[in-house]
């Protein structure tokens, strides 16, 4: 069994983009290089991403931000 954060909810792209600020194919092209979390099939023509993916993506976004400003 699949052990989730009871605050996780399922993110659709137009959530995704509104928070991260970036288009669609830029999203796509950092999943296909493997650095943004990789979207969930729903169904065949349905996808999302955990809310919790996309929080630790931007916070491990911030912390690199704020490491770079102190160096």
């Amino acid at each position: 069994m699949i052990n989730l954060n009871p605050s996780a909810c399922m993110l659709r792209l137009p959530d995704v983009i509104k928070a991260t600020g970036l288009s669609r194919s830029s999203l796509y092209a950092l999943i296909q290089q493997g650095k943004f979390p990789k979207q969930i099939q729903l169904s065949p023509r349905c996808v999302a991403w955990l809310s919790t993916d996309v929080e630790s993506w931007l916070a491990e976004r911030v912390a690199a931000a704020r490491q770079a400003q102190t160096a």
